[in-house]
């Protein structure tokens, strides 16, 4: 029996998996399972250090790389992202648990998984309504900022397991004094075990593969190799910590971690809890979401792909609400590891699913291994993952192309940095929806005339053009609605006040996409006006569907002038030598 071609629609939109899984054949999962290893090498010690950035037991960390992998090889769009914990997610999640001032590990652990549960039913509801849109009120320069302070303050934080101190703080002035009254207490085998691995991992970043490509090895295994260095440091200083019994001298290591695959788990139904991690859980799945697509996007592209961002928001959603229910935390698409699993040749998001089979066999075999690893070995690792997330470069772009984008960057990294991670991706959000508001509130208008030998029309004061006495033809180069309907009117009026013996105002509206209610309003009141100083309104170049609607209104009736399919016709028709003929009012749609 056929299924109904709908039916058959439906269920691909919110199953992917059943386009790319029609074609999948073994080259495709020879591709995939390369791709695999190479992320699991880079993903282990990535999962257990972000975890420990977040506040929580290493294998948790662990939970996290492994159920909600393969919900996203389900859900997901991407043929490349790799989705796991991340550190300015893992931050976030630390800074939310914190406003609960818990002191039990497993009322932390809990609180971590129902902010994981929180984000994924918020970012479902999102994908199933189709509200992707939303994120776009996120400006890229405010992202940029609040990552870049972000980068800053994750850094930060783990210094005090670089020195083997106490330390705390949530802004970057009170992890720095931390840091300081604490700093007499240094334990100085951890603060070398620290700054060797750290040292060791910014080379093997950036020496390790052209040395062994010149070694002679081919360009693939040298990036294997290359990736698998924070395993190598990972490695080392374990072996070093258990055969010199470096926790009997003071070095923190991580302890035991549970062996086995994830634990089912529920999360929280507590209203007080839930009350408090909402607004949390919403920043976070929002930061995650723009984060994932950016890359998503990026990667797409390369291979002339393409992914749907609110199915994205679908398979992102489901990844938390998978991670929530076998013990883990907030996730989104990773940035370097999405990339790495795009040059390592993934194909399809099979290659997730395999990179969870590949962490459920660490859980499984490797765990114990872990107890004898030091603490600054992580740190270590986040710390060098994160400053390629800094980038002061965008204070520089966005100063010399546009001071408001300045302004509001500025303020989300000074904002994210001394008061702290919430706060300033709050800040960030609305700073971003002021900045949409700000520059469409103040549309910009230009007085135009037409260039000579031509039918086309520009702005007097940029060109050589030609003008009619008595007549203003005004272009508005912006949609109207009621946030800039009021300085329009205000424009136009003050303009009209200016000029001598005036006859008529021509509004241009080829960049009018629409006119709301309170515009619709503002133009009526216009038409007045100036009807009352003997002046008539025309309208030129408007767009088929603003029309349409205009046509549902008393408006047009009312105009004192005309509607001319084009400027030109405008200018031939108010001519003051023009024939009464080509005056007739023009209302044809357009």
């Amino acid at each position: 029996m056929n299924v109904p071609r709908p039916s058959r629609d439906l269920l691909t939109r919110y199953l992917p998996i059943l386009t790319w899984a029609k074609t999948y054949n073994r080259d495709t999962a020879t591709s995939d399972l390369v791709a695999a290893v190479i992320v699991t090498i880079m993903l282990i010690p990535q999962s257990l250090a972000y975890a420990l950035l977040a506040g929580l037991p290493a294998e948790m960390g662990l939970y996290a790389s492994i159920l909600p992998l393969v919900a996203y090889a389900i859900f997901g769009t991407s043929r490349a992202l790799a989705v796991g914990p991340v550190a300015v997610v893992s931050l976030m999640t630390a800074a939310a648990i914190g406003q609960l001032g818990l002191t039990s590990p497993a009322e932390i652990a809990l609180a971590a998984i129902t902010l994981a549960f929180i984000s994924g039913v918020f970012l479902t509801l999102l994908g199933v309504l189709k509200l992707g849109f939303l994120a776009n009120f996120l400006s890229h320069p405010v992202i940029a900022g609040f990552i870049t302070a972000s980068g800053i303050l994750i850094a930060a934080s783990q210094l005090k397991h670089i020195f083997g101190i106490e330390a705390g703080g949530h802004t970057l002035v009170e992890l720095v004094r931390s840091i300081f009254e604490h700093l007499g207490e240094t334990n100085l085998i951890t603060l070398v075990i620290g700054v060797a691995a750290t040292a060791f991992l910014f080379w093997v970043r950036k020496g390790l593969k052209p040395l062994l490509i010149k070694a002679g090895l081919s360009k693939r295994m040298a990036d294997i190799f290359a990736k698998a260095g924070p395993v190598a440091a990972v490695v080392v200083t374990t072996l070093v910590a258990w055969i010199f019994g470096l926790g009997d001298k003071g070095v923190r290591l991580v302890g035991e971690v549970p062996m086995g695959l994830p634990p089912l788990s529920a999360p929280s139904f507590d209203p007080g809890m839930w009350q408090t991690l909402l607004l949390p859980a919403v920043l976070i799945s929002i930061i995650g979401f723009v984060e994932s697509v950016s890359v998503a996007q990026t990667l797409a592209a390369k291979r002339r792909q393409r992914i749907d961002p609110d199915q994205e928001l679908i398979g992102l959603g489901t990844s938390n609400i998978a991670s929530a229910v076998t013990g883990g935390f907030p996730v989104t698409g990773g940035f370097s590891r999405s990339v790495v699993n795009f040059d390592a040749g993934a194909e399809t998001p099979a290659a997730g699913a395999y990179t969870a089979v590949g962490i459920g066999i660490a859980t499984l075999v490797l765990t114990p291994l872990l107890y004898f690893l030091p603490k600054a070995t992580l740190a270590a690792t986040i710390i060098v993952a994160v400053l390629s997330l800094v980038d002061f470069s965008i204070l520089k772009k966005t100063w010399r192309y546009s001071k408001v984008d300045f302004t509001a960057v500025s303020a989300t990294i000074v904002l994210t940095l001394l008061v702290g991670v919430e706060m300033g991706v709050s800040a960030g959000v609305l700073l971003s929806i002021f900045l949409h508001l700000y520059k469409t509130s103040k549309p910009h208008v230009a007085e135009v005339g037409l260039v000579p030998g031509t039918h086309h029309f520009r702005n007097v004061k940029r060109h050589t053009v030609e003008t009619l006495p008595g007549v203003l033809t005004l272009r508005v180069d912006e949609s109207l609605y009621f946030v800039n309907a009021r300085f329009l009117e205000d424009y136009v009026l003050e303009r009209v006040a200016e000029c001598e013996n005036l006859n008529h105002v021509v509004l241009m509206f080829p960049a009018v996409n629409e006119v709301d209610m309170s515009a619709l309003e503002t133009l009526e009141e216009l038409n007045r006006r100036l009807s009352e100083q003997g002046i008539r309104m025309h309208l030129t170049e408007i767009k088929g569907p603003v029309m349409d609607r205009l046509k549902r209104s008393h408006f047009l009736h009312d105009l004192s002038g005309q509607v001319f399919l084009s400027q030109y016709d405008a200018w031939c028709a108010l001519k003051p030598d023009a024939p009464m003929g080509s005056q007739q009012k023009n209302l044809a749609a357009q």
